[in-house]
């Protein structure tokens, strides 16, 4: 096995939630920047992460970084890293993506040209032949540009890990499972406790707190494109199937309500859970959140209202926030978790957060409102 540095890229914001992930896997974090988290391991590694991984949209396989500020300098670089120890004489390797910040290169078609040529070249050296049929299992190449400091990755994982595989269809205004993964991991909440989101949609923020109660990883049920890589043997992804599948904890004490006005988008919620395999854990419901009521003393409540983008829209979302706070004032013992990108939102919800956290859903800056309220007394005081 080597030593391999992965990178795993994230939305703005989430580094910090996404480096505590990775280093709960067992893996040694050893750099932070913006939206992305450098990280050690070996072939088992790619495969454990790509399956484990909630908040993360990639595994990258770092393969040389370097300055260029010529097309010159960019080819001859390119062409020195040891792309032959990942690609095979059959492998596809397409330059899929490339983006340049703050860099003297700046047209990114050309950079994927000139990279694309040079690992040609760095690979018939190697193999000598002239000509590759690129036949055999994809090795997607990824170029990072910032202020002429290159990074070359191989992707190892093909369709990004937001794409869990159980939401085929989306409501008008989805939030990336990624995002809501990462709204309850920045929540205290966990089995036992009632969690709900009466702005469900298609039901993302409930089905990802189900997976997290559960430990079900989210990537247990699809594919990844470094499964083909000869450098990975498939006992490696058999292996981290099992161990994901045998770390599945069977409760009966998991929580979670979802509610939307829409019934359309309830019947996708209810359709997405269980392909997700979480159905029974979540009781979906048409409502609006103007009747949210509850039993329960104490619970969660997190979520991710409309935000009012169209300027006709604005009036209805202020009155919606107002109606929301009237609403959620009678939950007096009630913890609430509330995404929204419009700036006015604790003025007409009547309350200031006890904490607000700056977060990106898209490239739309929003803030994540924290009210936090009592903890339930421990059974037996």
């Amino acid at each position: 096995m080597s030593h391999i540095q992965l990178c795993a890229p994230c939305g703005f914001a989430l580094e910090a939630i996404l480096s505590r992930e990775i280093k709960e896997l067992g893996f040694e974090v050893n750099k932070v920047e913006d939206g992305r988290v450098y990280f050690l391991s070996d072939e088992s590694g790619i495969a454990k992460a790509n399956i484990w991984l909630r908040t993360g949209e990639r595994v990258l396989v770092k393969m040389g970084e370097f300055n260029a500020t010529s097309f010159e300098e960019l080819f001859e670089q390119t062409k020195s890293l040891p792309w032959h120890e990942w690609i095979p004489k059959e492998g596809s390797f397409p330059a899929a993506k490339a983006s340049s910040v703050r860099s003297k290169l700046f047209s990114t078609s050309d950079i994927q040209a000139i990279v694309k040529k040079a690992v040609v070249e760095s690979l018939k050296k190697k193999y000598d032949v002239n000509w590759f049929s690129e036949s055999g299992a994809s090795y997607p190449i990824h170029i990072f540009v910032f202020k002429d400091r290159v990074t070359l990755y191989l992707d190892s994982t093909g369709p990004a890990l937001h794409k869990r595989g159980y939401r085929e269809i989306g409501s008008a205004a989805p939030i990336r499972e990624t995002l809501a993964a990462a709204l309850v991991s920045l929540t205290p909440w966990k089995e036992g406790r009632l969690l709900a989101d009466p702005f469900c949609g298609s039901g993302t923020i409930a089905i990802e707190a189900a997976l997290k109660g559960l430990n079900i990883a989210p990537g247990l049920k699809r594919s990844f494109v470094s499964e083909k890589w000869s450098r990975i043997p498939q006992k490696l992804w058999s292996r981290a199937r099992l161990e994901a599948e045998a770390h599945i904890r069977a409760s009966e004490d998991i929580y979670i309500q979802g509610y939307d006005i829409d019934e359309k988008v309830i019947k996708i919620a209810r359709d997405n859970a269980k392909k997700a395999g979480v159905e029974k854990y979540i009781h979906f419901q048409q409502r609006d959140v103007r009747e949210f009521s509850s039993k329960d003393k104490y619970g969660f409540i997190v979520t991710n209202p409309p935000y009012g983008e169209r300027l006709d829209d604005i009036k209805t979302v202020e009155r919606l926030y107002a109606d929301m706070g009237k609403v959620f004032s009678s939950l007096d013992s009630w913890s609430f978790y509330i995404l929204t990108a419009y700036e006015g939102f604790e003025r007409y919800f009547g309350r200031k957060a006890d904490k607000k956290r700056k977060l990106y859903n898209g490239m739309m800056k929003t803030d994540f409102y924290q009210f936090f309220g009592p903890k339930p007394p421990k059974i037996g005081n």
